[in-house]
């Protein structure tokens, strides 16, 4: 029996139900699902659990972990949204000047937000990290928006998509790096991190100061698997295809890209780091399909209560990534049931780190009831 009589493509408010579930979903494994499961497999040892419990840590250099995943996913699905919001923005005005000017607000807060987010303000300038997830999230954002709002039509966005990867592959491949050559992919003597060593400002967070994850070509990659978002969102919003359509295209296109990575994979390496082609083509691969999934199951079969743990947390996903930055929310829960949890040894540490997950849903749920909506 489904939970609603009625299938539909979006809430009675204009949001993709799925867009929000799935997004609630990545962002689980961020504030403590990780945290949940590698507890679980120190309590049990159980082998299964233990082979997951592995796919909640990053890959430190070549290949692909679940939690690889969990960044890309998010700015694909920011990619998704777009289409949607520049619609709706220029019903109500159709200057695209002022489109500009908000998405270079949103871009310039996030960046704000990141030095936040990196302790600047605590630490400051001096050792600052400029680099960020936030704001590699605000910069793809914007020039993805940019994109797509000024080019007016999915064959240049996907011939930018294919510029701005071909782009990458060219420079990770193929430009020497002086002392190592081309196609290196060390944090020594990859592009990336020479780039980065040489215009990149403030601390480079990885390897002692030689390389960031989320330097200048990363962010450039990162430019196309939002953009590849955005070809989703059109997907989504073709006024004559059907559900089922938009699903199974969605989903071959997935099915698409995952080999294209893997079979490329021998001699251009899956390398989350330094944001390589083929790990874009895998990450966007795997999130075309998980949409397709989200969307398939909660906007057309109209299954959605099960979504809703995950719609409150994907309703406030930058705030509840700050909150659980700034505000030690283990330290606070375990105040309230250390008593409980640590007599019990690693049971308690599953226990706590469920309670953790519920405290913060919890206050996601409330703000939520009280329309607190934090939008950037």
């Amino acid at each position: 029996m489904k939970d609603s009589d009625k299938t539909t493509q979006v809430s009675a408010k204009g949001r993709l139900l799925s867009l929000d579930a799935l997004r609630g979903f990545d962002m689980l494994w961020i504030i403590g699902g990780s945290g949940v499961i590698t507890s679980l497999a120190k309590y049990t040892d159980a082998g299964w659990l233990n082979s997951i419990a592995a796919q909640m840590q990053h890959v430190t250099w070549n290949g692909f972990h679940f939690y690889d995943l969990i960044f890309p996913l998010f700015m694909f699905i920011s990619g998704i949204a777009i289409p949607y919001s520049v619609k709706s923005a220029l019903s109500k005005d159709p200057s695209k000047s002022k489109l500009l000017l908000r998405f270079l607000k949103r871009m310039v807060i996030l960046f704000i937000l990141g030095l936040l987010y990196n302790g600047v303000f605590q630490d400051g300038f001096a050792t600052a990290r400029y680099a960020s997830v936030l704001a590699q999230i605000g910069i793809a954002y914007f020039f993805a928006a940019v994109i797509y709002t000024f080019s007016g039509s999915v064959k240049a966005t996907i011939f930018w998509i294919a510029g701005i990867l071909a782009g990458v592959s060219v420079m990770q491949l193929f430009v020497p790096v002086p002392g190592f050559g081309p196609g290196v992919f060390t944090p020594e003597g990859s592009i990336n991190g020479y780039i980065d060593r040489l215009y990149l400002p403030g601390r480079l967070a990885y390897f002692n100061g030689i390389f960031d994850a989320l330097g200048i070509l990363s962010v450039v990659s990162a430019i196309g698997i939002t953009l590849m978002g955005i070809i989703a969102g059109k997907i989504l919003q073709h006024q004559t295809f059907s559900e089922y359509r938009k699903t199974g295209i969605l989903a071959l296109i997935g099915a698409v890209l995952i080999p294209a990575a893997v079979l490329l994979s021998p001699f251009y390496p899956i390398i989350k780091v330094c944001w390589t082609t083929t790990y874009n083509l895998l990450a966007a691969g795997i999130s075309f399909i998980l949409i397709a999934l989200f969307y398939l199951i909660i906007d057309v079969w109209g299954y959605q209560k099960w979504s809703y743990f995950f719609r409150i947390i994907g309703i406030n996903s930058i705030f509840i990534y700050l909150f659980g930055r700034i505000v030690p929310v283990g330290e606070i829960t375990g105040f309230f049931v250390g008593w409980i949890t640590k007599p019990l040894g690693s049971l308690g540490e599953v226990i706590g780190a469920l309670v953790i997950i519920g405290a913060e849903w919890l206050l996601l749920w409330f703000m939520y009831k009280k329309k607190v909506f934090v939008k950037v």
